[in-house]
């Protein structure tokens, strides 16, 4: 069973169709409780980092995500923003993050002939062995859109790697918490492949 947290930021419904395609239970909750119910959790979002921190403190859903993924041990998968939302802090409001990852977020410096926001499709490259990438190939494309990026402070909890105008991290695993900055739910079958991975952890 996967339980996808609702916090009002998310394309939440494409995320719980790619999941019931690969014929995998899925919930959604709104709660703190059922959160710290879940047995695997996915933080899917879209928008801006301070203002999904707020959302998430305001409802309680902070505490229950570090309580679940800390004391319980679930795997979660982040989602773009919500892949941000794990790490310490973000240059976007200045504000910090749940901290369940040690890394920033950072601001896209322009780049001669880059347009910012990120968007489209892109390649990734792995940089450890994962069972998130069972099945994959650094051809494959998923599919961007963020204006912010991840950088690891760790190199060890790198996944993914990705090049626009610099090297960016796009994936990150520290045991049982992953992150990637693309949307698997856009990306056909390579992003299928890559949930029924995250499903079977």
């Amino acid at each position: 069973m996967i339980t996808i947290l609702d916090f009002g930021m998310g394309n939440l419904r494409s995320v719980q169709k790619a999941f019931e395609r690969l014929g995998v239970s899925v919930e959604i909750t709104t709660s703190p409780e059922g959160v710290v119910a879940a047995q695997k959790l996915v933080l899917p979002g879209v928008g801006h980092f301070a203002k999904g921190m707020q959302v998430l403190i305001e409802k309680g859903l902070d505490q229950a995500i570090r309580h679940v993924v800390i004391k319980n041990r679930v795997p979660i998968l982040g989602i773009c923003l919500g892949m941000q939302l794990l790490t310490n802090f973000s240059q976007e409001g200045n504000a910090v993050g749940l901290g369940l990852v040690d890394a920033e977020v950072m601001k896209f410096h322009n780049i001669a002939g880059l347009k910012i926001p990120h968007m489209g499709w892109n390649t990734i490259q792995s940089e450890k062995s994962s069972r998130i990438f069972d099945g994959l190939f650094e051809s494959n494309y998923f599919y961007f859109v963020h204006s912010y990026y991840v950088k690891c402070n760790d190199p060890r909890d790198r996944l993914f790697v990705t090049s626009y105008g610099n090297c960016f991290d796009s994936g990150f695993q520290k045991d049982h918490i992953v992150g990637v900055q693309f949307h698997p739910e856009k990306s056909h079958k390579p992003g299928l492949r890559l949930l029924k991975n995250f499903a079977g952890l």
